[in-house]
């Protein structure tokens, strides 16, 4: 999909002494490492580098040595390098260790603790924070092995950014296990170095799965679900847009906990800067018109959640080229609205899921618009918030209620990441009545 303008956060850049170990696994996916070591530096981040044998394959060490600027370690048993630094002080005088491509042997080595060369040995004996971005065939991904590898490394406190989906290397591959793009490594980076993981767990971080202390379990197993997040970028020339704010952090929690519940989840993503939720299939998109699309070819699902803050307007005629001010004046932009996705998937016949749920964002009549929208959408349940103060657009907490035709249910304000377990356990429950 086309993308107008970057969609990771900025940031000014961090101190010099901010480091992180680069693990890099052997894929084809191994050469945008050396994209991310130079963005690295650019943000001051210093990268040192270990090369897995089969990495060596795809990248050499003189690039990756020369880019990081210092040697770029292989060897397990090199004498000189245990002597200087030694495979447990390598993996321990850094701020962060990161797997990039994680591939589906890397992955099955840490979560079993093997330990049989450097790398794996360096990230058994390490006691800072891990960061993996998956990348494999879409099979190897989906394999109820590597779902099992990722279920142990959730229960670790393994961060994780990515996989997407798309074509793959592999002729007429396509689907999850492309490795996210360096500046969606970077940022995850940047979000785990600035201390984000001591928030209340969310997007990305896997210390305690969403839904741990309710009654989940494996409450959705064997059902499909379907969530939006994000918002949407209707762009007005190729770099302005227009946009809601949305951070995609309730979204991507309720789609992180619907994986928990044992769901096979597909999450249809706007533009965020925040990693991949684990254990879903993501497809990234850019517009409404977008979403729409990769919604209906999304279906079918039991549970339709429709968290996207949407744009409700584009640009009839978007620009080709940029437009430059002061050549004819303020320009006037005529709108047209956007496809209603909640509406539309909320009136299909041949393949409605069992459950669509809105979400309603008001900055007053919070209830009275919610219910309002309720009936005018067709859905079965909006979970409606107050977004008119601050804190909640881009934070880390909500207070939502939950509103049907019959009743009015209001929780207490909440980490995401609990409302985002709470509702898959509502949601599942009410699935469990329909029969």
């Amino acid at each position: 999909m086309l993308r107008h303008g970057p969609s990771w956060p900025r940031s000014p850049p961090l101190s010099a002494s901010r480091s992180i170990l680069l693990i890099i696994g052997g894929g084809i996916a191994a050469y945008k490492c050396l994209e991310l070591i130079r963005r690295l530096k650019d943000r001051g981040i210093a990268s040192r580098c270990i090369l897995t044998r089969a990495g060596e394959q795809f990248v050499t060490p003189l690039a990756v040595g020369t880019l990081a600027g210092e040697r770029c370690f292989t060897d397990l048993f090199s004498l000189t390098d245990e002597a200087d630094i030694g495979h447990i002080a390598l993996s321990r005088s850094t701020d962060l260790l990161v797997v990039a491509p994680a591939t589906a042997d890397l992955i099955a080595k840490m979560a079993n603790g093997h330990a049989d060369d450097l790398a794996s040995t360096g990230l058994l004996a390490t006691d800072k924070r891990i960061l993996i971005a998956p990348a494999m065939n879409p099979r190897m991904w989906q394999h109820p092995a590597t779902r099992r590898n990722m279920a142990l490394l959730q229960k670790d406190g393994v961060l994780v950014v990515g996989p997407n989906s798309g074509a793959m290397a592999e002729r007429g591959e396509s689907g999850p296990g492309r490795m996210a793009e360096p500046h969606e490594i970077l940022a995850a980076i940047e979000q785990a170095l600035a201390g984000e993981q001591r928030q209340p767990p969310s997007i990305g971080f896997l210390g305690r799965l969403p839904g741990q202390g309710t009654a989940l379990g494996r409450a959705l197993a064997g059902k499909r679900v379907l969530v939006t997040s994000g918002p949407t970028h209707e762009p007005i020339d190729p770099v302005r847009y227009i946009a809601n704010r949305s951070s995609g952090k309730q979204g991507h929690a309720i789609a992180a906990a619907a994986a928990a519940a044992g769901a096979e989840v597909t999450l249809i993503s706007g533009p965020v800067g925040i990693p991949d939720p684990a254990g879903v299939t993501t497809i990234h998109v850019e517009s409404a018109r977008d979403m729409l699309d990769a919604t209906e070819q999304a279906l079918p699902a039991d549970i339709a959640i429709f968290a996207a803050a949407v744009a409700d307007w584009r640009v009839a005629g978007a620009a080709d080229q940029k437009m430059k001010k002061g050549e004819h004046g303020t320009p006037s932009l005529a709108l047209v609205e956007n496809p209603d996705i909640l509406a539309t998937i909320a009136a299909r016949e041949i393949d409605r899921p069992q459950l669509v749920v809105g979400f309603a964002a008001e900055t007053q009549n919070v209830i009275a618009y919610a219910r309002a929208k309720l009936a005018k959408k067709g859905c079965d349940l909006i979970v409606a918030n107050d977004v008119g103060g601050t804190g909640v657009m881009g934070g880390d907490a909500n207070t939502v209620h939950l509103v049907t035709a019959d009743a009015v249910e209001s929780w207490p304000t909440l980490p995401k990441a609990e409302v985002a377990a709470r509702l898959v356990e509502h949601l599942a429950a009410l699935l469990a009545d329909k029969g």
